[in-house]
């Protein structure tokens, strides 16, 4: 990118800019210090561990040319300080003009709520491609630009890093992007300045609470998506209770669901493990969706994207091509075949209501027993696990309680916490610390019709202890013992 003048990087935003540093020259925009270039603006960003302001000194050493911060910085010599009153949104604001606002180039989907967001991404963007466009996603999985896929370790990059992403996506003819849009991303500012064609929400349950302490602080974030952005289409599920009071508030939404009430319906449901069949009703016509991802919730996540595309004004044709061509969503009740004769899946549910949602999908495309494996993570949300536990022990058959990622916690420690909530049903479970270990304790108990549903990791790869990260996928490691069980 061209140089450019701080003043220009605060156009619009309201904030004041000192005439003696207005006219200062950068060639990028930075909030890590290691990151930073010759030429570079620093942004101080408190954060949850350490804070920008503290790295100042390491910026201006590494030839930051200015410092954007709350506070003034002592040890910098005479570098230009910009002070603001947030500097998320001071990085949010500057990092868009930087580079070009490239989400107003671009249809760009939102996606906000607990569950679904990430099936709901690839949904909408097998329909943007089936009609003709070329893509982009951005979520917890990956992320894609055309047909480059880029590995991501959170669900919303920081703004500098998306307002990037999107520049790049831009300049290899991504014309249509898919994103999850998450509570943190939200009330952090990752997504300020994004301009989205269509915001859509999926569904609310306890998620997050270590952050938002509450379920209508934690709605309340989610609804900001709906209020505070520059919003071309809003589309809303009406199944959820949250959902259907924000429908109502916004009259212009598109909403979706089994309500009657709903514009876009799914009548005539038929599931089994392999996908399901249903005839999708919508305002501008009716249309046969052979959806190949099983389970009742996956229909849900159809509908949402189906009304993303109908914002989006994409052909009713083009829709049901899109949701019967969809791909397998990794690690999202994804299938697990080595020839065995009972069901595998494995899904990221890790929290009380899609756990619920998982055995249930599961359980009505069996005819026979459900074993869950689960843990829960460390340094996460401790007020879910007995929450989990109960769950789990009023909906399935047996359980094998693990170790998730305990991070900086003693898995034993999170074990007995989730044991509290299965003791609290009376379920029958056992106790296998090894994730290895326990995955195959469950598989060598399931019979002919049984399923074996391994849940809280999805499509991770690793596991995170509090000395080290090692290598961990329960998709390999369900494979690797069906094979040697078969």
């Amino acid at each position: 990118m061209a140089d450019i003048r701080i003043r220009q990087l605060f156009e619009g935003s309201g904030m004041a800019i000192d005439a003696d540093v207005a006219d200062v020259e950068v060639g990028g925009v930075a909030y890590r210090s290691d990151r930073v270039s010759p030429g570079d603006a620093f942004f101080c960003v408190p954060g949850f561990v350490h804070d920008g302001h503290e790295f100042g000194a390491e910026a201006a050493a590494r030839g930051a040319v200015a410092l954007v911060c709350q506070r003034r910085v002592a040890d910098v010599g005479d570098i230009p300080q910009v002070v603001v009153e947030n500097t998320r949104i001071a990085l949010a604001h500057a990092s868009a003009i930087f580079y070009g606002d490239p989400s107003h180039e671009m249809a760009v989907v939102g996606i906000t709520g607990t569950n679904g967001k990430t099936t709901t991404t690839y949904l909408v963007d097998s329909i943007a491609r089936a009609a003709g466009h070329t893509t982009g996603i951005l979520g917890t999985v990956e992320i894609r630009m055309a047909d480059d896929r880029i590995a991501t370790s959170r669900t919303t990059p920081e703004s500098t890093d998306l307002q990037r992403m999107l520049a790049e996506m831009r300049e290899v003819g991504v014309d249509t992007v898919s994103m999850e849009v998450s509570s943190h991303a939200i009330d952090l500012h990752r997504v300020t300045s994004v301009r989205f064609a269509v915001a859509a929400f999926t569904n609310l349950s306890q998620d997050h609470f270590d952050y938002h302490h509450t379920i209508e602080e934690y709605f309340s974030v989610k609804r900001r998506l709906f209020t505070e952005f520059e919003v071309g289409e809003r589309v809303i599920n009406i199944d959820d209770v949250l959902g259907a009071g924000m429908a109502l508030e916004f009259g212009d939404a598109l909403t979706v669901g089994r309500d009657p009430e709903a514009a876009i319906r799914a009548v005539d449901e038929k599931l089994s493990s392999r996908g399901a069949r249903f005839i999708l009703l919508t305002p501008v016509g009716e249309v046969g969706v052979e959806l190949p991802l099983a389970a009742k919730y996956n229909v849900e996540n159809a509908l949402v994207a189906a009304g993303c595309g109908l914002a989006l004004g994409l052909p009713l044709d083009a829709i049901a091509e899109g949701l019967s061509s969809a791909p397998q969503v990794p690690g999202r009740l994804e299938r697990i075949d080595a020839g065995q004769p009972f069901e595998v899946f494995v899904d990221y549910a890790h929290t009380p209501d899609s756990l619920d949602k998982a055995v249930d999908a599961v359980r009505s495309i069996i005819s026979g027993s459900v074993i869950v494996v689960f843990g829960c993570g460390g340094d996460r949300d401790p007020d879910k696990r007995p929450m989990m536990g109960h769950v789990a022990a009023q909906t399935a058959d047996h359980i094998v309680v693990t170790s998730d990622n305990p991070r900086s916690e003693d898995p034993v420690g999170i074990i007995l916490q989730i044991e509290d909530g299965i003791r609290s049903v009376g379920g029958s479970y056992e106790i296998e610390v090894d994730r290895r270990k326990a995955i195959a304790l469950a598989l060598a108990q399931a019979s002919p019709g049984d399923a074996v549903l391994i849940a809280g990791k999805g499509h991770e790869d690793y596991q995170v202890f509090a000395d080290r990260t090692i290598h961990f996928d329960d998709r390999e490691v369900a494979s690797e013992e069906l094979q040697a069980k078969c």
